[in-house]
């Protein structure tokens, strides 16, 4: 039975990397996953896009003069053989968090669960991947706050290769919680205000500078 490795990046950049050299390491694209805050509408839906119609996606063209991917190419920037499943990037709007790009299998199961009215969102679903419920805490924070989550799949004797691969600039996750517990955060909260698109950048700046 596969077992489901997550991590966080405060870079989405950095989490594209790892998705790279996974596909590399042999582990199929169908076994990858991620999910990426989109608070700050970097990625542009195209017609290709399938989308989940939770929240009205806004689109500008500042968002291609910022060098960053629009609509296909996010497939295409992630590896070679993930940009054959371009078409199944999905946006989504998730309970806390706001919005979000995902691709992958786990972005498959949030947006069976939002479509079909399943509370848990994000946290729910890390939770029922088998990621226990205090990483899955830190976890749905950090991407509250701008993170990209990639989770994989992964055969039991693989993991120790697997996870090494996935660690290279990762977030530490107790190093992490410990900091977001010091500004007086317990948990994740599904019914919170999700972050505004400038916040979301001021936390990015922090995280990746």
């Amino acid at each position: 039975m596969p077992i489901t490795i997550c991590r966080l990046y405060d870079s989405y950049a950095d989490a594209r990397r790892v998705i790279v050299a996974l596909e590399v390491a042999g582990l199929p694209s169908s076994e990858t996953s991620m999910i990426s805050n989109n608070s700050d509408a970097w990625y542009v839906a195209t017609e290709s896009t399938n989308i989940v119609p939770l929240r009205k996606q806004d689109a500008s063209s500042e968002t291609a003069r910022d060098g960053k991917f629009e609509g296909a190419a996010v497939g295409v920037a992630i590896g070679a053989t993930a940009a054959t499943a371009a078409s199944l990037v999905t946006m989504l709007a998730l309970p806390g968090i706001g919005a979000v790009v995902g691709m992958g299998w786990f972005a498959a199961i949030l947006g069976s669960m939002a479509i079909g009215g399943v509370t848990g969102g994000l946290l729910g679903a890390l939770t029922n991947a088998g990621i226990n419920e205090e990483d899955a805490h830190v976890f749905a924070e950090g991407v509250r706050r701008g993170g990209t989550l990639i989770a994989a799949r992964v055969p039991p004797a693989e993991v120790p290769r697997i996870d090494s691969i996935m660690n290279r600039s990762a977030v530490r996750l107790q190093e992490r919680c410990e900091l977001y517990r010091r500004s007086g955060w317990q948990a994740f909260d599904p019914n919170a205000v999700p972050y505004t698109a400038d916040q979301v950048r001021n936390e990015r700046a922090l995280r990746t500078n």
